[in-house]
């Protein structure tokens, strides 16, 4: 099998010549989304949607911003991927609609073997990582290899994502870990207890 064939079977693999023009093309268009003019949406949408397998003119990526491959990269409706993320998309890395990543937040489907060997001659893999519908990642938030995280989750800043996570979660935590579920209670709410204003809450409940 090619390199790429045994990446998409998550399989062990080297990168070869193939697999290197795909991250120079990559290279090629992070370092013209990195350097920009930062006010110029439109252009910085347009570099996003050649850089991703999949976004549309509603997502929106604040750079910098860095990926090994980007067309592994497939982002639903209305995304907004904020200041420095990493994505390493040896595998996919599929994100829903709606969802807010928050500054230096780190997605890795990239990893390698736990004992030596294989390490120490070059292999490595990627598991694909999937994030759900309506979804909110914190700031410094770390994702490692196969983990999905359900719809309409928060995760707190500072976590390190090491497992699934439920529908409704709010989890936080090192490792991460589910510390409730988010409930039509916290509908009234936009930080801690501080209730959210009467015009947005009407808004909110039509």
């Amino acid at each position: 099998m090619t390199s790429k064939e045994r990446r998409e079977k998550e399989m062990l693999f080297i990168a070869d010549d193939n697999d290197w023009v795909e991250m120079k093309r990559a290279r090629q268009l992070t370092q013209e989304l990195n350097t920009v003019d930062r006010s110029d949406f439109d252009k910085i949408r347009s570099i996003v949607n050649e850089l991703f397998g999949k976004s549309d003119e509603t997502t929106f990526v604040n750079p910098p911003f860095y990926c090994d491959y980007g067309s592994n990269i497939e982002v639903g409706k209305n995304c907004f991927i904020n200041y420095n993320c990493v994505i390493l998309d040896n595998a996919k890395v599929k994100l829903g609609d709606n969802c807010l990543i928050a500054p230096n937040v780190s997605i890795y489907t990239a990893g390698h073997t736990l004992h030596p060997d294989a390490r120490s001659i070059g292999y490595e893999y990627g598991i694909e990582i999937t994030v759900g519908d309506n979804v909110w990642i914190g700031g410094n938030v770390v994702i490692c290899p196969g983990v999905h995280i359900g719809n309409n989750v928060v995760i707190g800043a500072g976590s390190v994502v090491t497992k699934d996570i439920p529908d409704w979660s709010f989890a936080a935590g090192n490792p991460c870990q589910v510390i409730r579920k988010i409930t039509e209670e916290d509908k009234k709410y936009c930080f801690k207890k501080r209730e959210i204003d009467e015009e947005i809450a009407v808004l909110l409940n039509n």
